[in-house]
């Protein structure tokens, strides 16, 4: 499967779950990150950047001038991302924006020549293995650090529990694999990769917590959950419908608690000139 086959997001779905990634991904493997940013200016790449939320959470937390390339093969999306980009570092610097439309299968190191990082968001587990090398194979040509965040891993915990969720679990992660997307085992994927092209890598608990605050997200969640699962197994259509609705009416009343585990990652490259930090 070719990223240019993988679902467009849709923005409501995008805007919807801001908050929740932000607060889960982690802060931890910036502070590693920092000391290995070449600059100034840092020149930022955001892999399949949607509407720019990696990009509003990661450059107020970074300072010095910046350049942020957004990636997307949605031009709607790129403008988007475009116009709501922070102008600002955390230290007031300026931030400069452009954007790349195109196929992440054709990222090379040519494409990354003079890049500081290369990031993403919710972006590994919809690709193949063969496109994770190929991010992989580019950042390590480019001597580039790579910070992916919000890869699902596989694993879901509601409360109070169903008899149902397990089963429902099971078959979203098989549909999340469906052809030859890495899905789940994307954390997995991507770490051995980067580390075969002598990255270091590192990688980090990034978990969405969803509670009564989050009742919007957590049923819309529930809903795509479901629905990947009734994608992939037909024959639970029956059931997982009265799941569904006892899980919503649960939720409606602010007592169902969601935590999706996801990983953020971090790659290293082997070794590279030291530029001033970030």
């Amino acid at each position: 499967m070719k990223t240019t086959d993988v679902p467009r997001y849709t923005p409501d779905w995008l805007e919807l779950r801001e908050s929740a990634d932000a607060a889960a991904r982690s802060p931890e493997l910036i502070e590693e990150l920092r000391p290995r940013l070449s600059g100034p200016p840092l020149v930022v790449h955001d892999l399949g950047c949607g509407t720019g939320s990696m990009g509003r959470w990661l450059a107020p937390r970074l300072s010095g001038p910046q350049l942020w390339i957004l990636h997307d093969r949605d031009p709607d999306l790129l403008d988007r991302a475009a116009l709501r980009m922070p102008r600002a570092a955390g230290d007031g610097s300026r931030i400069a924006i452009a954007t790349a439309r195109g196929d992440l299968a054709r990222l090379t190191a040519s494409t990354l020549d003079g890049a500081s990082l290369v990031t993403a968001s919710a972006l590994l587990d919809v690709l193949t293995a063969e496109e994770v090398d190929g991010i992989a194979a580019a950042c390590a040509a480019a001597q580039c650090p790579a910070l992916l965040a919000l890869s699902v891993v596989g694993r879901v915990e509601i409360t109070p529990a169903d008899p149902l969720d397990a089963e429902i679990g099971e078959a979203f992660n098989a549909h999340q694999r469906r052809g030859s997307l890495v899905g789940p085992d994307a954390m997995a994927v991507a770490a051995e990769t980067f580390a075969r092209y002598g990255a270091t890598v590192r990688t980090h608990a990034s978990p969405w917590t969803l509670g009564a605050e989050q009742a919007a997200l957590t049923a819309e969640w529930l809903r795509g959950w479901v629905g990947a699962a009734v994608e992939h197994r037909p024959e639970l259509a029956g059931r997982a419908e009265a799941y569904l609705r006892r899980r919503l009416a649960i939720a409606a009343t602010g007592a169902l608690r969601v935590v999706v585990h996801h990983r953020d990652l971090l790659a290293l490259p082997a070794s590279r000139t030291m530029g001033a930090a970030a």
